[in-house]
């Protein structure tokens, strides 16, 4: 394929995650998949060889993180897109109460979300017209700590990310944040209504959007569950 990129999808256990890795390797590309259960995984490998790179899933874990990100260098030398699957309960522990949930699937994927930018930049650096999406749902989306406070990247990992647009751009990195339309911090004055989304048709419309390079997407989701099904 002469367009073929190197892609790093995470949070890729099962739907949208998983519905992404699919589709870009459907593609041609090179993907590097972050998954909890490599069950899916192997389907795809028989498919597609060596054009899929599994690595470590924990990348709430620092160490983890590291470790797939030097993966990823020792594989390819660079990395074209980085794709955040920032609605994912991969990172919830197995018997994390049913009144923790929310905040830990907000706390986790920002603790990986931080971990996977800050290692794989230098690999982005290198990539071809380098990007980084990431796509959050309202759990993720979710203002933590002080939530009537003004929205700010201390508390709330989409604006996080918003305010690291202007030192990836010095990077060369284009960012998309792929988000529920926020209250507080509206990006478009246009209405989302909430759409009935299969992985498969998000991850289709996703990546068709990919090539633009917008800084904002509006995702309306009515069931968070076929896109981002609780995996425990």
């Amino acid at each position: 394929m002469i367009n073929s990129r190197s892609f790093w999808v995470t949070g890729a256990t099962n739907g949208l995650g998983l519905a992404l890795v699919e589709r870009l390797l459907d593609q041609g590309h090179q993907v590097a998949a972050s998954a909890k259960d490599d069950t899916a995984l192997d389907a795809l490998a028989s498919r597609h060889g060596r054009k899929l790179l599994r690595l470590p899933w924990q990348l709430h874990d620092e160490e983890q993180a590291s470790s797939a990100c030097q993966q990823l260098c020792d594989a390819w030398g660079s990395l074209d897109s980085l794709i955040i699957n920032a609605g994912t309960s991969d990172y919830l522990a197995d018997d994390m109460p049913d009144d923790e949930l929310f905040e830990s699937i907000v706390s986790s994927n920002q603790l990986a979300g931080e971990n996977c930018l800050a290692k794989v930049l230098p690999l982005l650096a290198k990539g071809k017209s380098p990007q980084v999406m990431a796509i959050f749902n309202r759990y993720s989306a979710l203002q933590l700590h002080a939530p009537t406070q003004v929205t700010a990247g201390w508390n709330n990992m989409p604006q996080w990310l918003r305010e690291e647009r202007e030192a990836l751009e010095g990077w060369g990195i284009a960012l998309t944040v792929v988000a529920p339309q926020s209250l507080k911090t509206p990006v478009t004055a246009a209405q989302a209504a909430p759409e009935a989304w299969t992985p498969q048709s998000a991850a289709e419309e996703l990546l068709q959007r990919l090539p633009l390079r917008e800084p904002e997407l509006v995702l309306e989701v009515l069931d968070l569950s076929v896109l981002w099904p609780l995996s425990r």
